[in-house]
């Protein structure tokens, strides 16, 4: 029989049309999501409300609104600027949002952009990249009269397992270790294209390189990205891979510890933001939804099985409903993946992803930045605690040391 689970009714947030119509809403799927009333507005509004007790770069953010980091795919093919990159930036500047984090993701390295045209943060784009920040600054400044208090990051990144660097549709992959899942998904067929030790210590190099020219250019912070299955996030997970990047916590979180001990080693007074994905799950896939008759006449082997003519007209009269997992029963216990309760991957499991922002403070990471899952394999839907919020964070004095969080929304 079809083991296929019946589709999840999804409710649009556009359809609660009162507050105690979210609130109901939010209690129906067990969470505890406080709302007010009424939006307060003007200079009483929280949100317009300063960082008072965290500083990038010597600069108290001015309010609490975030440009997220995005990846325009508009740039040169050789990572530089264009008109369309120039307005954005501009834009990012009128917005008002006193943080603007990591602006786009930034490939430290040609062969790990994600698309052609990506922006990649190398010498001789440093003029180019310098431009788009004055032009930020200076768009900022006309309509809002100083820009003492906007603090800018560059979002540093190598895309992995995701990277088309030459060719939009097609993959050029390059991974932390073989995933008993997505491999197949993603064109990932050798060893080969699993990165040696030897390798990662060039890649952090290119880190420590892409951070001077951060620095040089006039950024308050660069991005160390950890998130949605790049690069550095699949190090997080890479419990089967050996040596000294994989297996245990301290081998799997090395990488950020050799790009800030780097970064700092190279004299370079950046300061420091990590944007992560608190928890994956494993893979997901669409879920076909179709009228039962159809799918009853065109299956065999009870409905498991599509063959044929009438298949590609299931297919065709199919639409696709919420995700569902993979099947990971052969992958159990499951090692491949950060945050995931690993005899059922499909649950998060906090204990590492609070590790890790606790080392992040210890290293001197003043903002940690978080989300969840990976765009490439979950369907938003299925995180119910899907976390989008920067958090600035107080280093703690010592590496036992609470530490305490400031967030921001």
């Amino acid at each position: 029989m079809n083991s296929t689970p019946a589709p999840i009714k999804l409710t649009r947030i556009p359809s609660l049309k009162t507050v105690n119509d979210f609130r109901t809403h939010v209690a129906s799927l067990g969470l505890e999501l406080p709302c007010e009333d009424s939006i307060v507005t003007g200079a009483a509004s929280p949100l317009t409300q300063p960082i008072s007790d965290v500083t990038i770069n010597g600069k108290r953010i001015g309010n609490r609104w975030t440009v997220q980091p995005m990846e325009g795919w508009d740039g040169t093919t050789t990572g530089g600027a264009t008109d369309e990159v120039r307005r954005r930036w501009q834009r990012f500047g009128e917005s008002g949002a006193k943080l603007i984090y990591g602006g786009e993701a930034m490939a430290v390295r040609p062969d790990g952009r994600a698309n052609p045209n990506q922006l990649i943060i190398i010498e001789r784009n440093k003029k180019d990249l310098a431009e788009i920040r004055e032009i930020l600054v200076r768009a900022h400044k006309e309509r809002y009269g100083s820009a003492d208090d906007l603090v800018i990051g560059f979002q540093l990144t190598h895309s992995g397992r995701f990277c088309k660097p030459n060719d939009k549709k097609r993959m050029e992959p390059r991974v932390a270790y073989r995933h008993p899942i997505l491999d197949r998904k993603f064109n990932v067929t050798s060893d080969d294209q699993v990165f040696s030790d030897s390798e990662i210590e060039q890649l952090i190099e290119c880190y420590i390189a892409a951070a001077k020219i951060a620095w040089d250019v006039g950024a308050d912070f660069v991005d160390i990205k950890h998130c949605h299955g790049y690069l550095l996030h699949e190090f997080l997970s890479a419990y089967t891979r050996p040596g000294k990047y994989g297996g245990s916590f301290e081998n799997r979180t090395r990488i950020l510890r050799e790009i800030i001990s780097g970064i700092r080693a190279s004299g370079n007074k950046i300061e420091f933001g990590v944007r992560l994905s608190a928890f994956d799950f494993v893979p997901f896939k669409p879920a076909v939804v179709a009228p039962a008759s159809r799918l009853s006449d065109s299956t065999d082997n009870g409905g498991s099985e599509t063959h044929g003519r009438d298949a590609r007209a299931t297919t065709q009269q199919a639409r696709l409903g919420p995700g569902i997992p993979e099947d990971f029963s052969h992958c159990l216990p499951y090692r491949y993946g950060f945050g995931v309760n690993v005899n059922n991957p499909i649950e998060p499991d906090l204990t590492e992803p609070i590790q890790f922002v606790r080392l992040c403070a210890e290293l001197g990471v003043k903002i940690v930045n978080l989300t969840a899952g990976s765009p490439y394999t979950t369907r938003t839907s299925n995180v119910r605690r899907f976390i989008r919020r920067p958090m600035a964070i107080n280093r703690p004095k010592t590496r036992s040391s609470a530490w305490r969080d400031r967030s921001m929304p």
